[in-house]
């Protein structure tokens, strides 16, 4: 495995920050797992690095930095109920989005488009259009430096919840994700619970998931700006959780608030609703801003110049508005890599 010292990293997340590595290696075999855990035993602390679509780089990284590039898609049983497909971290995650449709295992169809690898998927525990990841997912292997070996956690090890998960909850330098396993049912059911994907049931006719997918991909391209384009982390806050009555107290300050009641009585608000409210959709402060046609996405104008300071910037001032104008604290979403 080749180590390359002060490693521009400028280029391998979506956001394009101004970021260099101390030390870089690119994992691209489950057979080098022994070669990398000897190289981890090197350095005082170690991240992974994906597909880089989540993630807010400083511009700094000590340690060892893992590229993800492992690939493979293997269907490991199938029965009466359902098909059990096991996937390599590095895999693109839209890809094989793509191929399961393809095979004919269906469910993730609502999470088309979205950056990253499938190591990632489960970090964050990825959802859009009423649908999150762990819904499919069977167990997730990793390599876990707490215990020096190499576990299988099933779903509730995973302790999934809105975007987040115990590998998000335990920071860098504790797991290496090298496979996860999906399950998906033999009876597949559409899920058009979102305004943008009811326009698929107005029709009367039948529902395929292809049908969800090419939805949801056009949304997505509608809506959101391609980091290819124009730089971006995809949605940088999260949605906030309150109170039923916390909700109702709010619409009746904001008739027009955005929500969704959730299951267990909670409801979660439109978070790119509150800040368009706040004045900061389509606005910039220096190089970096709110997408103009998604106030939820935080665009970078300035591509291999802005860094995380200038990105925290803006953040403290969007947190603040926010505070002051609904009393609600703004979440974070991309993870923080090398910066404190």
């Amino acid at each position: 495995m080749l180590i390359q010292t002060n490693q521009d990293l400028t280029a391998r997340t979506t956001l394009r920050l101004c970021a260099q590595a101390q030390a870089y290696v690119a994992f691209e075999d489950r057979a080098q797992l022994g070669q990398l855990l000897q190289l981890i035993g090197q350095y005082p602390q170690w991240q992974v690095l994906a597909g880089g679509s989540n993630v807010v780089a400083g511009q700094y990284i000590s340690g060892l930095t893992i590229g993800m590039y492992t690939r493979g898609v293997r269907l490991l049983d199938s029965d009466a109920d359902e098909f059990l497909v096991a996937v390599e971290a590095g895999e693109n995650w839209h890809q094989f989005v793509r191929l399961s449709l393809q095979q004919g295992w269906y469910g993730l169809e609502n999470l088309a488009l979205i950056p990253g690898t499938v190591g990632a998927a489960p970090v964050q525990n990825i959802g859009a259009y009423g649908v999150e990841v762990r819904q499919f997912i069977r167990w997730v292997e990793a390599w876990d430096a707490q215990t020096q070996a190499v576990r299988r956690l099933s779903p509730e090890q995973c302790a999934f919840a809105y975007r987040d998960s115990v590998f998000k909850r335990s920071g860098p330098g504790r797991w290496i994700i090298l496979r996860v396993a999906f399950a998906f049912p033999k009876k597949w059911r559409a899920v058009l619970s979102y305004p943008d994907l009811q326009p698929l049931a107005a029709t009367g006719a039948p529902v395929t998931a292809l049908d969800i997918f090419n939805r949801v991909c056009a949304v997505r391209r509608q809506k959101l700006p391609d980091p290819a384009q124009l730089p971006n982390a995809g949605s940088f806050f999260k949605n906030p959780l309150v109170s039923a009555g916390q909700a109702e107290a709010l619409k009746k300050q904001w008739p027009k608030l955005r929500y969704f009641a959730q299951d267990d009585g909670s409801v979660k608000l439109a978070a790119g609703w509150l800040i368009e409210q706040a004045g900061w959709k389509g606005r910039c402060l220096g190089p970096v801003g709110m997408h103009k046609g998604q106030a939820l996405v935080l665009v970078n104008h300035a591509a291999g110049q802005a860094d995380y300071d200038d990105v925290q910037r803006l953040v403290r001032h969007i947190r603040a508005d926010i505070r002051r104008l609904f009393a609600l604290s703004l979440e974070q979403e991309p993870v923080l890599l090398g910066a404190g």
